[in-house]
């Protein structure tokens, strides 16, 4: 979607509302954040063929209506890497955040990722995200969100009125996932990195921090303004588990 004239004018009067809170470098290079550990896991490559970058539930948002956000970035294939809060006596792992660098240029400041088309005129502060209702979130493009929707809707014929895409279909590929690489995983798959058949394109999957919810996305800029990195941040460490 290419914003209005209007709506950027706004952005730009918006901008210093639109920064993340959190330290998100910190995610990524802590050993703790309040007091729990941190361990990163690389996750494969996400397909950006196009640069247009869609992060969304793939099970029930993700379809050709998805709008990617109106920044690009470089088209390629960049590993994702989760930032995971490891297990201990409370909880099980938890995805806090998921990133894909585009280069490997410093991250400055973050600003969040938006398609274009959301109401600035009274946002002060917050941030808008993407809804989560199957538990798990994706990063994909604009390219690879239109082979899985023609995927899905082969896939539909073939199986049949009542067949259940998670159920019947990635329901298996998670178990294959956690029985490969069991670590920060759940028994059934808390990750997984798709190729959608009969492309070399991968999806990223990934639970979604606690779950259902609304959840923002942020790009890193460079000391120079360039867009270096991406940030899908799932988990607020320093406000869930401050004591």
């Amino acid at each position: 979607m290419q914003p209005t004239k209007e709506w950027l004018e706004v952005y730009e009067q918006k901008r210093v509302f639109l920064s993340c809170p959190a330290d998100l470098n910190a995610y990524f290079t802590a050993d703790a954040i309040v007091g729990k550990k941190l361990d990163r896991l690389s996750i494969g490559t996400v397909s950006l063929p196009s640069g247009q970058v869609i992060v969304c539930d793939p099970l029930v948002f993700l379809s050709e209506r998805s709008e990617p956000f109106f920044l690009s970035v470089p088209p390629g294939e960049y590993e994702v890497v989760l930032a995971a809060v490891t297990p201990d006596d409370d909880d099980c792992a938890r995805y806090a955040a998921a990133r894909v660098r585009f280069s490997d240029a410093e991250t400055v400041r973050y600003k969040e990722a938006l398609i274009g088309d959301e109401n600035l005129l009274d946002f002060d502060g917050d941030y808008f995200g993407f809804g989560v209702d199957a538990g798990l979130a994706c990063i994909c493009d604009a390219q690879t969100r239109d082979a899985y929707a023609i995927f899905e809707k082969d896939w539909q014929a073939k199986a049949g009125r009542g067949a259940n895409l998670y159920d019947d279909y990635f329901a298996d590929l998670f178990s294959e996932s956690y029985e490969k690489y069991p670590q920060y995983q759940r028994e059934g798959g808390d990750w997984l990195n798709w190729q959608i058949p009969g492309t070399n394109w991968h999806i990223p999957i990934f639970a979604s921090g606690f779950g259902d919810g609304v959840y923002p996305v942020f790009f890193g800029c460079d000391v120079e303004g360039n867009i270096c990195s991406l940030v899908v941040h799932l988990i607020n460490i320093g406000q869930e588990y401050a004591n």
